[in-house]
């Protein structure tokens, strides 16, 4: 069974004159570019072999994680609870990949050395939500982003040790309270993919004193500046959406050129006790500094419309929690 959408795409040429880089701001109130939109059809995971699809072949998989926390309302049992079940998870999953099983450093399995959760983002397309769903395809952070955060969330004296080592940094999606109907989220397989279609665009965020960007950064507490969990605010209104005053780059992610090529895929009606596995960046990945020939590297993805969903559909609640992983090798 497939379904069939229109997609929206990076398109540069719709860029004003003299854009250095493209740009786009964290609490969408805007971006430089505009889409090029392209329909497509969208394969239904649940149709398809699940040994064709994980985080080393496609770049994403799904699997069946139940978490005692459903609703996601309080800050400190996502921080506690729910991080800890995230980061067993990975542990679990990412160890058992092909990848790993003989390339560790007795040349037995590659183990997991280290999760280190590092944002959140709960996304509910009602109105007056801070993060509704992304309808663009992106990636969320690109190869030097990823580095960046391995730099902002470990300490100084860890960073070059675990550098030398496989890294990833895996999004983990999940529905909340009900099935993702509404809005569901579609990949990209990498295996579709090639290095050009990415593009580097600089992620905005509004300037706020306790930003590690900021002048008063100094004045600010350690947990203040590595953490922007929970501080998102809508655009304000009447905000002009090409003006980037009051605003700064604090990230850096990748929009996606439409091409034939890309094949589509997603889970239909997923339900909360699943989880999507997204690798944003692995420096094993083909072309990468350590790379592994046909290794993916990462995994364009976005919300889109089913025209199938029902009227009386929930709209779409969810959570995606990035991680670094490291391994011993």
């Amino acid at each position: 069974m497939t379904t069939t959408s229109t997609f929206n795409h990076i398109d540069l040429s719709s860029q004003a004159a003299g854009t250095k880089k493209p740009w786009t701001k964290v609490d969408a109130g805007g971006m430089s570019y505009g889409h090029e939109k392209v329909t497509r059809t969208v394969h239904n995971l649940r149709n398809e072999s699940p040994s064709e699809f994980n985080t080393d072949i496609s770049g994403f998989g799904t699997f069946v994680w139940p978490s005692l926390e459903t609703e996601f309302l309080d800050d400190a049992r996502v921080r506690g609870q729910y991080y800890d079940d995230t980061a067993a998870l990975l542990r679990a999953n990412c160890e058992a990949l092909a990848s790993n099983l003989s390339t560790g450093p007795d040349g037995g399995i590659n183990h997991v050395r280290k999760v280190v959760i590092f944002d959140h983002t709960i996304r509910r397309r009602v109105p007056g939500a801070a993060r509704a769903p992304v309808q663009q395809v992106h990636v969320d952070q690109t190869a030097a982003a990823a580095e960046a955060r391995v730099r902002r969330h470990l300490p100084a004296d860890e960073q070059e040790d675990l550098l030398k080592t496989r890294f990833q940094l895996i999004n983990v999606w999940r529905p909340i309270a009900h099935a993702a109907t509404d809005h569901p989220l579609a990949v990209i397989d990498w295996r579709s993919t090639r290095r050009e279609d990415f593009v580097p665009v600089d992620l905005l965020y509004p300037k706020r004193k306790d930003s590690v960007m900021g002048s008063d950064a100094e004045s600010s507490s350690s947990e203040d500046l590595n953490d922007d969990r929970g501080k998102e605010k809508p655009a304000p209104k009447g905000a002009d959406p090409r003006s980037t005053e009051g605003y700064e780059a604090r990230g850096e992610t990748m929009g996606v050129a439409a091409s034939e090529r890309h094949r589509f895929y997603y889970v239909k009606d997923m339900q909360p006790e699943e989880v999507l596995l997204l690798k944003c960046y692995d420096s094993w990945g083909e072309g990468e500094k350590d790379s592994r020939a046909g290794l993916a590297v990462r995994t364009p993805h976005t919300a889109f419309e089913d025209p199938d969903t029902p009227e009386d559909a929930k709209p779409r609640e969810s959570i995606e929690v990035r991680a670094l992983v490291f391994y011993e090798k």
